[in-house]
């Protein structure tokens, strides 16, 4: 039984799954839209808000904070001078899902993962 156990394991051992976060928060900062599987997006989906939360709070800290999560340190100031801005006066919700469909090879469910405006 999985009663109480949060969060997906995606078939992957611990630390390819959080490299795969990782990459996958920094492109969706990057480009503020991405394509990948269904599982993947809705995993993904808290870790990006809690970055972009942490992007508002703007204090050196959570920079550091933020560096740990997103790979690359263009992206942390995107984050911190584009991105939080944006979003200053929304309390949540900063991404939204959008299902696709089955990805033609494999039949796994899409979905595109991108940032609200």
């Amino acid at each position: 039984m999985r009663h109480r156990v949060a969060g997906w394991k995606l078939s992957r051992p611990t630390g390819h799954r959080m490299a795969m976060y990782r990459n996958l928060v920094t492109d969706l900062l990057r480009k503020e839209r991405l394509v990948t599987t269904e599982a993947k997006a809705k995993a993904v989906r808290g870790l990006a808000e809690k970055v972009i939360t942490l992007g508002k709070r703007g204090d050196p800290q959570a920079r550091r904070q933020a560096s740990t999560v997103v790979n690359d340190e263009e992206v942390v100031g995107k984050l911190f001078d584009e991105l939080a801005p944006r979003y200053a006066t929304r309390r949540g919700g900063y991404t939204r899902i959008i299902k696709l469909g089955a990805r033609p090879g494999d039949g796994a469910p899409m979905a595109q993962l991108e940032l609200v405006k």
